[in-house]
């Protein structure tokens, strides 16, 4: 196994968070929506400016590059992501490249982010579709379904 090591997101991060969220988009097998998705405003709210005040996360690494990340953002108001529940809890977001997964490195992610957010808010929250095979993940670390909309579950995790 390869040795994978983990730090702090960023603001020099943030081209590598741009790429790793198109690998965030669940899509169905064979399908591949062009490079440039992420830019729509539905999706760039997730990153644009990164390095706000309350955006954080970290970065696994292999051998000193970049191959997945975990980060939170709050989204509030009128700026609501997919996975909004309020303005004070923020949303994760996480993604691999995909010769990195099913290797225990999201779940390592995931454990650092959510160590993280557990000292700063009292929940965070996430959009999922259902066929994600990740959402089993969440489920062991304590999201629960708060929402649906037509193509994906709201879930929430309370500290």
């Amino acid at each position: 196994m390869q040795p994978y090591t983990m730090r702090p997101l960023s603001a020099a991060d943030e081209p590598f968070l741009w790429e790793i969220m198109y690998h965030a988009i669940h899509v169905a097998e064979g399908e591949a929506p062009p490079r440039d998705i992420v830019r729509r405003p539905e999706l760039a709210h997730y990153l644009d400016g990164w390095g706000r005040e309350h955006d954080g996360g970290f970065i696994a690494e292999v051998d000193g590059q970049p191959v997945g990340a975990v980060w939170l953002r709050l989204l509030q108001g009128d700026d609501q992501g997919y996975g909004y529940v309020d303005d004070a809890t923020p949303e994760l977001s996480i993604a691999l490249l995909a010769e990195h997964r099913g290797r225990g490195v999201g779940t390592r992610l995931l454990e650092a982010g959510l160590d993280d957010a557990s000292k700063r808010y009292a929940a965070v929250s996430l959009s999922v579709d259902p066929s994600n095979a990740a959402m089993r993940l969440y489920e062991r670390f304590g999201f629960v379904v708060v929402g649906e909309s037509s193509t994906s579950l709201t879930m929430k995790k309370v500290f």
